[in-house]
């Protein structure tokens, strides 16, 4: 990447790391990516010491939501190496909620490279123990100062990294929601951006204070259909076929994992198939012995 500068931290904290008690998302690495929009292209790329960011109190993304992010992560192979797992789908997928929010797509060549840039200068602090790794979250946000509901015509790109533990450390208690949606037809529910996450939280919350874990996520019109839950795409093992819920809606997220098992699950000789599920059609199945097995 050309007119990519770099500021070195004057010393690593990873030394004051337990990489054995890793509490997810509260642990942040010695650098971060930074690269700004003017209104026509981006500009002024860097990495820098990680540090409080200065906002104005008029900045939009606080009064209008114009927040986009990815997820991904880094780990290490059996003999210590680096890996990153298809780094160019989060890239994809970046952009196409960065159009569905108005904003401006990053180019993914741009994407890439930082991520690459960013990971190697922090590789320390990829844990090397089994079920562990690092995330790597990547979000833009509108940076204008204006209060007034239009899209913002300036934006700041940026990529962090965070140690982590496994997310779930053992299986998890899915609540089917009755009542309340994630997302709709027509929605944002296929953008990863802040506001979907917004509006699952207090759902989420209600959840866990009935034993669950996480939100199991039907339809908006007939809450009948399977969609996702909170934090995962979900596929149901039916006698020798594998079934997760299609993408026309609109409603869930295009998972990089999600599209890589059913990948997986082809060569294994599984019958994939993308369609309309219904809950109903689980028990059924569940009552009948043919529920193999239910994962996310």
């Amino acid at each position: 990447m050309k007119d990519l500068t770099i500021h070195h931290a004057k010393e690593s904290r990873v030394a004051n790391v337990d990489f054995h008690n890793l509490p997810f998302g509260k642990i942040i690495s010695d650098h971060m990516f930074e690269i700004d929009y003017d209104g026509k292209q981006w500009v002024n790329p860097r990495i820098s010491p990680v540090e409080k960011m200065s906002i104005h109190p008029m900045n939009m993304a606080l009064h209008y939501g114009q927040s986009i992010f990815e997820g991904m992560k880094a780990s290490r192979s059996k003999d210590g190496s680096r890996l990153l797992f298809r780094p160019e789908l989060p890239a994809k997928r970046m952009n196409a909620s960065a159009v569905r929010m108005c904003m401006p797509e990053i180019p993914e060549d741009i994407f890439v490279e930082a991520i690459h840039a960013i990971v190697g200068i922090d590789q320390e602090w990829i844990p090397k123990i089994e079920g562990s790794a690092m995330y790597i979250r990547p979000l833009m946000f509108a940076t204008d100062e204006m209060v007034g509901v239009k899209a913002s015509d300036t934006y700041k790109f940026m990529i962090i990294c965070l140690p982590v533990g496994p997310y779930y450390p053992k299986p998890i208690k899915l609540l089917v929601e009755p009542h309340y949606i994630r997302a709709a037809q027509g929605g944002v529910g296929e953008a990863k951006t802040a506001g979907n996450y917004a509006a699952a939280l207090y759902p989420s919350k209600l959840a866990r204070e009935q034993g669950y874990d996480q939100v199991l996520w039907m339809d908006a019109f007939e809450h009948k259909y399977v969609q996702e839950c909170g934090t995962m795409n979900v596929f149901f093992i039916i006698g020798n076929k594998a079934i997760t819920p299609g993408l026309e809606s609109g409603a869930i997220l295009e998972g990089v994992t999600r599209d890589s098992t059913i990948v997986l699950l082809r060569e294994m000789g599984y019958e994939v198939e993308e369609r309309d599920l219904s809950i109903d059609e689980i028990i059924t199945a569940y009552k009948a012995g043919n529920v193999r097995e239910i994962f996310g």
